[in-house]
């Protein structure tokens, strides 16, 4: 199963992503966590990486590629993978296919978790999220249940740039909800409910 998640920050793609690597153990593959891993360990792609976050610039596309790229050919990718936060957007999305196509590999899915903004920005707002591992945990948890480490308020969740990230979204990478429609692969899921119901509902909508 090769999916490809979409929804608005906060809309509860990471925790639905977990939900399905913990039971058929696809690779959960997340263009952030792919930046960072990259820039720890100091690889090519890392350093470039990094010289472009260092400088406040977003990553070009063609690197965001080449990582994503190589973490498919690893062999925990070869018996299905999710993709959590790319493509971003419509070109990003035809390039994809395009890797895919050379690797004998297609897409089945294309995964909206749907939310309204309104409940985003109360969500997101009060999340929390460990320094060390990156686990979020409601407001009032200080303490990382996962390992330990210290939980803290990221800027990017405060409310005032809540509103900021929703509006990139729906300019940049909103648009790739039809482009998915128009390949007759996307699958919609209200998210606004219980985190039990809504992963319910997607293995039913994913045929699991």
């Amino acid at each position: 199963m090769n999916i490809v998640l979409l929804g608005a920050p906060g809309a509860g793609k990471g925790t639905q992503a977990q939900k399905l690597v913990a039971e058929y153990g696809i690779a959960h593959i997340s263009t952030g966590d792919l930046l960072r891993a990259a820039i720890k360990e100091g690889s090519k792609l890392g350093k470039k990486a990094k010289g472009y976050m260092d400088e406040g610039k977003l990553v070009p596309d063609e690197l965001v590629i080449d990582l994503v790229k190589e973490r498919l050919e690893a062999d925990d990718a070869q018996k299905g993978f999710i993709l959590d936060g790319f493509p971003r957007n419509t070109a990003q999305a035809v390039t994809l296919d395009s890797e895919l196509a050379a690797m004998g590999r297609t897409l089945d899915a294309a995964l909206l978790v749907a939310v309204e903004p309104s409940v985003i920005v109360e969500r997101l707002s009060s999340r929390r999220t460990c320094r060390s591992c990156g686990y979020t945990a409601p407001a009032g948890v200080d303490t990382c249940p996962r390992c330990g480490g210290e939980m803290y308020q990221r800027d990017d969740d405060k409310p005032e740039t809540i509103q900021h990230r929703l509006d990139v979204y729906k300019s940049q990478t909103a648009p790739l909800v039809e482009y998915y429609r128009g390949h007759s692969i996307l699958k919609e899921v209200d998210g606004d409910r219980p985190v039990d119901e809504v992963y319910a509902d997607v293995k039913v909508l994913l045929g699991l």
